[in-house]
């Protein structure tokens, strides 16, 4: 059954298929572990059975190349599947618990059960990866799913629609497409989760929209991500995964370094390096390489140049709006009041700013909305351990950048204004799932002296067998 193509608001057509959805669940067919495991498998061989068209949506929606859609979007999608499908009977499984002390007989059991219908809302910077990681979670924890992707990135939404729609029946997994008054439809109907990824802005609405039903959420945003980088560090290596980091997908990634800040005196010699990274992966010109991305349309494009506006650049700054091209570009350390400093920049822009003192670079970051992300790149395992623990974080990624977010064992999320509530692996399952508590008590005696009357020396009694 096709999934729902929706181009205006439609209710009757979003009612009916959520209380198809609600139906489908109702009756039972999501719960058992053969059934989730088939879907997950049902998945995996769409994914592998669309590949091609996957690849030409995410080259037509942001410049993609293969080896970048594979790295970043389907790879990560696939092991993902491949983790859930490998552990998803031990999550299933109920876990034997202590009773309390005062019933040494009683035996607790903790049972993950399935919430019901899901609605997942995933944005465009990364349109397959980010709509698919939080279905695997819906389906491993047996759940029915409603997903709305972003209508910027309109081939790969359409590419989802028509990959689901072959493979699903919509009563279990739908895609809904359309612009922000589908959303808004969307959110004004019960869920029974709401999974979020995008701008702080929208994920305001989104969990006012959340509370109106009391559905729990899951807000991954964003925000400025730092890289703090030590006097001590690898150079080469920094440099070169920094620079991969920073301009994959064109510097739209919500995990991206947002901002270098550099000890004194390695700023200068990394800055060269970080400019010789950029000629090394996409050559001279960058707006010839195939590897690298496009701005997802004009308004981001203008965004971009607003932030630009009057800042130093050290390297790069070519821009072409017909193209929607901005080159990979350094920027001199920026005044703390621009914009490039305050705003998520979530493009090919990176300011390097200097610091002399550790203490300085921890000052700077504490000073800002706790980020998604961190980075460090220090040989010193002292001064990685000052810097984890004089931060707070989403996550954190030493000695590298981003590659702390594919590894389906670690959640994923943010704190503060950058999300809360984690995903992949088991964490995604968790986050999707009611953790059902279950105390069986024991028929054999009783304890009588928690019944009334009461006399001082059950409490004493009490107290001896509580501590």
């Amino acid at each position: 059954m096709s999934p729902a193509w929706i181009t205006r608001p439609r209710s009757n057509v979003m009612d009916h298929l959520i209380e198809k959805q609600r139906d489908f669940f109702a009756s039972g067919q999501t719960r058992p572990f053969a059934f989730r495991a088939q879907m997950l498998r049902r998945l995996r061989e769409a994914i592998g059975a669309c590949e091609e068209e996957i690849f030409a949506a995410l080259a037509a929606d942001l410049g993609k190349s293969r080896v970048a859609g594979y790295t970043t979007e389907i790879g990560p999608c696939l092991a993902e599947i491949t983790h859930a499908r490998r552990n998803l009977r031990r999550w299933t499984k109920p876990r034997r618990v202590a009773g309390p002390r005062l019933f040494p007989l009683s035996r607790g059991r903790l049972v993950c059960e399935p919430l019901g219908v899901c609605l997942v809302v995933s944005p465009w910077n990364y349109p397959f990866h980010l709509a698919i990681a939080p279905l695997v979670a819906s389906i491993a924890a047996g759940n029915c799913t409603v997903l709305k992707p972003s209508e910027l990135s309109a081939n790969t939404a359409q590419a989802l629609s028509r990959m689901i729609g072959r493979c699903f029946d919509e009563a279990f997994i739908s895609v809904v497409c359309g612009g922000p008054d589908v959303a808004k439809e969307l959110l004004e109907r019960k869920f029974d989760h709401i999974f979020y990824t995008g701008g702080e802005r929208v994920g305001r609405i989104v969990m006012q929209a959340a509370a109106r039903h009391l559905t729990p959420v899951t807000l991954e945003l964003g925000g400025k991500s730092p890289c703090i980088v030590t006097d001590d560090c690898d150079p080469a290596k920094t440099a070169r995964r920094i620079a991969w980091g920073k301009f994959l997908n064109a510097g739209q990634t919500c995990v991206a370094p947002d901002y270098l800040l550099v000890q004194e005196p390695m700023r200068e010699e990394l800055t060269a390096r970080i400019k010789a990274c950029i000629q090394d992966f996409y050559g001279v010109e960058p707006r010839e390489s195939p590897d690298y991305g496009r701005i997802i349309n004009g308004h981001h494009f203008d965004r971009l140049m607003g932030l630009l506006q009057g800042q130093e650049v050290l390297f790069g700054g070519q821009t072409d709006r017909d193209t929607l091209y901005i080159s990979p570009t350094l920027l001199g350390a920026p005044a703390d009041e621009t914009p490039v400093m305050r705003e998520e920049i979530f493009g090919p822009l990176l300011p390097i700013l200097p610091f002399g003192h550790l203490s300085e670079a921890i000052d700077f970051v504490n000073r800002r909305p706790k980020p998604l992300a961190l980075y460090v790149f220090s040989r010193s395992a002292d001064r990685q351990q000052q810097i984890l623990a004089g931060t707070s974080s989403g996550g954190v990624c030493i000695n590298d950048t981003i590659v702390h977010l594919t590894a389906p064992t670690l959640p994923f999320g943010g704190v503060g204004a950058s999300g809360f509530g984690r995903y992949h692996g088991k964490a995604g399952f968790d986050a999707v799932s009611n953790q059902k508590s279950i105390l069986h008590q024991t028929l054999l005696f009783d304890v009588p002296k928690r019944f009334a009357p009461s006399r001082e020396e059950d409490l004493r009694l009490l107290r001896a067998m509580l501590k």
